[in-house]
């Protein structure tokens, strides 16, 4: 097993991601034991008994993810180290009932991995000032750029927009408040962001407490339902956000979005930077 930091910027930061080759005769406490020891937000176990789409679980120290972008990042960066190639293209990855295919290529400052993120449902009029969501971020309405907007990959999660990137760093939430609030909704986090005036960038901070994770490091996931929003309702679904800064970890997602006949669908890129094995049995 190894951490990764996953999605670096400028050839540092990441978010430190666990890997474990699972081999198959862990029970779910000791996967839930490992991921509470290895001090990372996410911990991504992959079992290649399953053949040419290894199946990989994703834990966190509160319980098991159906999905966990950054996570698909990291495990796919060491499967390609442990294969020894420099590329893989056409590959797949099974987690949460869903096969994800991927691509990952060596580079001279880490691994490259993108992966195919699926159909993003876009759902408008989220309860979100009603609920208390904006409260318990600590914002006020004026704070806030544009309505909110429900995005689900899978699993929702509430879009913010802040009308500048000083509002987006000077956020301090309630997490009592907010967990309680998310899980009320039924949505995993917040993902809060500002974009840059002139440019297909941006800002962004993931709160999610209500799965054991106060503040995401990166969050690739939630960087390509911002990409399915963007192309929605301005035409331009590419984009690269920054997360992590205050966390003095940068971290950097591109994704792109387009129209397919199934919906709104994503593809998502991070760097890898391979870190060295670890034993936490």
């Amino acid at each position: 097993m190894a951490v990764v930091n996953a999605c670096t910027r400028y050839g540092g930061g990441g978010s430190p991601t666990t890997v474990v080759i699972d081999d198959a005769t862990l029970i779910d406490d000791e996967r839930h034991a490992i991921a509470r020891r290895a001090g990372t937000s996410h911990t991504a176990f992959i079992d290649t008994s399953t053949g040419d789409a290894p199946r990989v679980r994703f834990f966190t120290s509160t319980g098991e993810l159906t999905n966990c972008g950054h996570g698909i990042i990291a495990a796919q960066a060491v499967l390609l180290d442990r294969s020894g190639a420099t590329e893989h293209h056409g590959f797949c990855q099974c987690s949460g009932g869903r096969t994800y295919a991927t691509t990952a290529i060596r580079r001279h400052d880490g691994i490259e991995v993108w992966f195919d993120q699926g159909v993003i449902a876009l759902l408008d009029h989220a309860n979100a000032t009603g609920g208390g969501i904006i409260a318990a971020l600590g914002l006020k309405r004026v704070d806030i750029a544009a309505d909110p907007r429900v995005a689900s990959p899978g699993t929702p999660r509430l879009l913010v927009p802040v009308r500048d990137r000083r509002t987006l760093l000077s956020i301090q939430p309630d997490f009592d408040r907010l967990a309680t609030e998310c899980r009320r909704l039924g949505y995993l986090g917040c993902f809060t962001y500002a974009l840059a005036p002139t440019a297909r960038t941006g800002a962004a901070r993931m709160f999610a407490p209500a799965i054991g994770v106060d503040e995401d490091i990166a969050n690739a996931n939630s960087v390509g339902c911002l990409a399915a929003h963007l192309l929605d309702t301005s035409g331009s679904g590419t984009i690269e956000i920054h997360q992590g800064d205050t966390l003095q970890r940068p971290s950097s997602v591109i994704a792109s979005a387009t129209h397919t006949a199934d919906g709104v669908v994503a593809r998502i890129g991070g760097l890898v930077d391979l870190g060295p094995s670890i034993d936490l049995r």
